[in-house]
């Protein structure tokens, strides 16, 4: 195996740091990391590094933070670096002079298993559609989004229990072997991309935007149940009770299946729960966060709040 292999690393999220900790532990040479520049959070606007930047000073790597992929300055401190082959988990559209540049090539991690849900939220849309089953894929870049050739996927159950943040955790570690999985492959020229089979793009993943949130209760219960387990915990579905945004955390289906006058309407006792009437079936809320209060579960709200 080439361990003498020169590999640029490309990631922002919390998501892309498990991959690179293992390069590192396996002593692949990790010659430079691009990540976002910091960003101004909070009050005071401090610049806040990235998560894969945190994890690559700890563990001393060479980093870069562009602004712009497409600079020829950005581009020439890239081309020093000699890379072989370059890996991008969780990071921005590269321009082609970027991802054509190492004789390997560029691989990105994907997690989803593709060519089902190309796009920005693929575990969202997955947990949205009531999938039973999702995964990561490993591929080759080329010029349309998520379109190049597979190198490696790997399979896991989305369970019933399952919500975004537990999906995404699985697949962060998932996707980190099945990366170190796929340097070993390439180095030892063992690797047989296979073209996508475009009978298998059944669904798309766009990003989630606000009104992507908003829960629609003429739907029924399990799609708006799907709904808040593909956004929690962040940014969480929502809707309006007493006038005031309510982000819903977590649902369950009602066994007293009561049904209110219309949709949309509440059922509570005042003491131990809120249901709601939905197009199909009534919907138990069973974690909240009303407007102007924190999260927690009905219980606990109904002890200081009433619903009109």
């Amino acid at each position: 195996m080439n361990r003498d292999l020169r590999i640029i690393y490309m990631g922002t999220p919390e998501f892309a740091v498990p991959g690179l900790e293992l390069l590192v532990e396996n002593d692949w040479n990790i010659v430079g990391v691009i990540t976002a520049p910091d960003k101004p959070k909070g009050r005071g606007q401090k610049l806040i590094p990235s998560p894969v930047k945190e994890a690559a000073l700890k563990l001393g790597l060479n980093i870069l933070q562009p602004t712009n992929l497409k600079s020829s300055e950005f581009q020439e401190e890239l081309r020093a670096l000699k890379a072989d082959l370059q890996i991008v988990v969780a990071f921005r559209m590269l321009p082609e002079s970027v991802w054509n540049m190492p004789p390997l090539g560029t691989f990105n991690l994907h997690a989803s298993l593709l060519p089902n849900y190309r796009g920005a939220a693929p575990i969202n849309w997955a947990i949205i559609n009531g999938d039973k089953e999702t995964g990561v894929t490993t591929f080759f870049l080329k010029h349309e989004i998520d379109t190049g050739s597979i190198i490696h996927q790997e399979k896991t159950a989305i369970l019933e229990e399952d919500n975004l943040g537990s999906v995404y955790e699985k697949l962060m570690n998932i996707g980190a072997k099945l990366v170190l999985k796929t340097v070993q492959d390439i180095a030892d020229d063992k690797v047989q991309a296979l073209p996508q089979d475009e009978s298998k793009a059944i669904h798309h993943a766009p990003k989630i935007f606000k009104e992507t949130c908003e829960i629609d209760w003429s739907k029924s219960a399990e799609s708006i149940h799907n709904l808040v387990r593909g956004l929690s915990p962040y940014p969480a579905a929502w809707t309006r009770f007493d006038g005031k945004i309510c982000k819903i955390y977590r649902t369950a289906f009602a066994k007293d299946q009561k049904t209110a006058k219309g949709i949309g309407e509440l059922l509570t006792d005042d003491k131990t729960y809120l249901k709601v009437q939905t197009g199909e079936g009534v919907l138990d809320i069973v974690e909240l966060q009303l407007e102007g209060k924190k999260r927690m579960k009905v219980d606990e709200l109904l002890r200081g709040y009433k619903f009109v």
